[in-house]
């Protein structure tokens, strides 16, 4: 099953919206998934969940155990303050270090609502996951300007979507 990550904890957000998308686009190849949203997150997991606390919060750890039987990874990654989120950061920091990631695989789909796609969020993202062990697919799509992309809450532009599906039927072979 492959575990699609909402890379923010805003509520409502385009990047939810995306990770619905890409989770339609796998069943109709076939493919389970499963959408995994930061905005689930215990409130006082960086307090209670990290460092000399790894292992000890009962809910962070349900979380955790989600992500950790993973062997394929989708990351939606919306452009914050010209990086990704850091929540989503953080989220990794709590990861069993280095086994959760080592050795599995990895898609990114970058978003922003400027000219950029997420593009130096995911470079960021690439640089932390190859030093965890992790294979990054080398398609990253760039969804720029996403909210002109969008109409009620569907992406309308046509290569989006095909570089999305391009990504995914890459991320099956991966």
């Amino acid at each position: 099953m492959i575990k699609i990550i909402v890379g923010t904890n805003r509520k409502n957000s385009v990047s939810k919206t995306i990770a619905e998308l890409y989770q339609s686009i796998l069943k109709e190849k076939g493919e389970q998934s499963e959408i995994l949203e930061l905005e689930d997150l215990p409130s006082d997991f960086i307090d209670n969940a990290l460092y000399e606390n790894n292992g000890k919060h009962d809910l962070y750890n349900e979380f955790h155990d989600q992500l950790v039987d993973g062997k394929k990874f989708v990351f939606i990654v919306p452009e914050y303050n010209g990086s990704f989120p850091g929540i989503l950061k953080t989220f990794i920091d709590g990861m069993t270090y280095p086994n959760t990631f080592r050795n599995k695989k990895c898609a990114l789909v970058g978003i922003s609502s400027g000219i950029g796609g997420g593009g130096i969020a995911m470079s960021h993202l690439t640089d932390i996951f190859h030093y965890l062990g992790m294979h990054v697919l080398a398609l990253k799509p760039k969804l720029a300007k996403i909210e002109q992309n969008m109409s009620d809450n569907l992406l309308t532009n046509r290569l989006y979507l095909d570089l999305l599906q391009t990504q995914a039927d890459m991320l099956l072979e991966f």
